[in-house]
């Protein structure tokens, strides 16, 4: 049985210009242990997929139009307000994408740092300190002890994100959510952070859900792949067959997107045109006017998510038809 398994979630926004619909249909699984990544350029459904699971969608404008989220038997988007906040960053921890903004600039980290302690477990102040210290030394924070009274501010961007993840994992959480959390890190504090997730991953045997839109990022990272674009799931496989055998034009896209697979000396590859607007009506295959290999039934036809081979799906109608 799955640690996590979302099924038929649909997150919409209903504004004056339009319902935007983010997610449509959503559905996956995590097992425990496992990391799970989800791929797919801006404003594909990414975060607000997990912003959804954690209750965190602002209501309005944001509407769970439908669907489950069973974690431990427990519906995540149909569960009491008490049941959420003792599931809430105590078996359930999410890692955000800007710890600048995350992180309250008037608090001092270390009283940041122990009140997941103190909501979710019975503990003294000077016991959840101590175990703040650790989390800062786990993460591998120089003079822990020293800065751990710090305000955040006094840290940069890689201490900061190093503090966030402390923060997610001071309560051992089962399900680890991280929303790019590399974003805006350079290439070696970025390398830094991947590895720091996942000794820590191993450490406390917790599941991870990965948020980015870098496939390379999460070629060494993540055991499964999800895809996404304008709301949907359009491909799932396991690491090494999406990267040696993808299917699914949109995957072959963003892998020829990758600066280090393109030819030495010549043009980036970039996708032509612009993701759907997501607040009208989509016939059809929503990346077939991006697509190379559309053609009039992509256009008219909405493909489902169906398997290719054990463990590897797409919603591709070319593909499903052997035309590609």
């Amino acid at each position: 049985m799955p640690l996590l398994a979302v099924n038929d979630l649909r997150t919409w926004f209903h504004t004056r210009s339009g319902v935007y619909r983010a997610v449509d249909g959503v559905s996956f699984a995590v097992d425990r242990g496992e990391t799970l990544g989800i791929v797919g350029e801006s404003g594909s459904g990414k975060s607000v997929t997990c912003y959804s699971l954690m209750g965190l969608v602002p209501q309005p404008p944001g509407r769970i139009e439908s669907g489950t989220a069973m974690f431990d038997d427990i519906d995540l988007l149909h569960c009491t307000p008490a049941e959420a906040r003792a599931i809430r960053g105590k078996r359930i921890a999410m890692i955000f994408q800007d710890p600048m903004t995350s992180l309250n600039p008037y608090l001092r980290i270390s009283e940041q740092l122990i009140e997941p302690l103190l909501i979710h477990e019975s503990i003294t102040r000077r016991a959840a300190l101590d175990r703040a210290l650790e989390a800062l030394n786990a993460v591998g924070i120089n003079d822990a002890a020293k800065r751990i009274h710090a305000y955040p501010h006094e840290f940069s961007g890689g201490m900061r994100q190093r503090v966030m993840i402390a923060m997610a994992l001071i309560t051992r959480p089962e399900l680890l959510i991280a929303d790019e959390p590399t974003t805006a890190l350079d290439v070696t504090v970025q390398a830094q952070i991947l590895e720091l997730i996942k000794r820590l991953q191993q450490q406390y045997g917790m599941a991870v859900i990965f948020i980015t839109h870098d496939l390379g990022v999460i070629s060494g990272l993540c055991d499964r792949v999800q895809v996404m674009y304008a709301g949907r799931i359009v491909e799932t496989a396991d690491t090494r067959s999406l990267f040696y055998q993808p299917r699914h034009p949109y995957t072959r896209a963003l892998q020829r997107s990758i600066p280090a697979m393109q030819p030495k000396g010549g043009d980036l590859y970039t996708i032509p045109g612009l993701p759907p607007d997501l607040s009208k009506p989509l016939p059809g295959c929503a990346f077939a006017d991006r697509c190379e290999q559309a053609t009039e039934r992509c256009r008219r036809e909405t493909p489902q998510l169906l398997p290719v081979q054990a463990g590897h799906e797409q919603a591709c109608l070319r593909v499903q038809a052997g035309e590609i």
